[in-house]
C-alpha cells in the first residue's frame, strides 16, 4: 500500500492499493497470489467508506501482465505464456511500469478527488 498526501492543506489523503488482473482471471498454479490480490479489492471496498469521512480516498490499481524484474525472474518474459498474453491483448503488448505509474499519479492527485472505492483495471484490455 502507498499513502500519498495531496492538497494545499495536507488534509486530503489517497491510499492506493495494488491488486491484479489475476484476482478475476487467474492462471493455474496461482491460487495464493490470486486470493491475496482478491483480498485487496475487499480491503478497498471496506476502507473507502471507513476513511472517507477523514478525507482519505481509497482505490485499487489492478495491473495485467507487466514487464518487470519480477516477471522476468519468474520466467514470463520470453516464454510461450508471454507470447499468448501479447496475442490476447487488444493493445498487442505487455504493460510497462510507467503504464501503472501514470494511473497512480492520477489517483494521488486532486484531479481524482471524487474517486474512492474504485478498482481500476490497467491491463491493456485483457480481462
Amino acid at each position: 500500500m502507498r499513502i500519498a498526501v495531496t492538497g494545499a492543506t495536507g488534509q486530503l489523503g489517497s491510499l492506493i492499493n495494488i491488486g491484479s488482473l489475476s484476482s478475476i482471471n487467474a492462471t493455474p498454479g496461482s491460487v495464493v497470489y490470486a486470493a491475496t490480490k482478491g483480498a485487496i479489492a475487499s480491503i478497498t471496498s471496506v476502507l473507502a467508506p471507513e476513511l472517507g469521512s477523514r478525507n482519505i480516498r481509497v482505490n485499487t490499481i489492478a495491473p495485467g501482465p507487466i514487464d518487470t524484474e519480477g516477471t522476468r525472474a519468474a520466467g514470463l518474459i520470453g516464454s510461450p505464456l508471454e507470447t499468448q498474453l501479447v496475442a490476447m491483448s487488444p493493445l498487442g503488448r505487455l504493460g510497462q511500469p510507467q503504464d501503472i505509474a501514470r494511473v497512480a499519479v492520477f489517483l494521488a492527485s486532486n484531479e481524482a478527488g471524487w474517486l474512492t472505492g474504485a478498482w481500476i483495471l490497467v491491463s491493456g484490455g485483457l480481462r
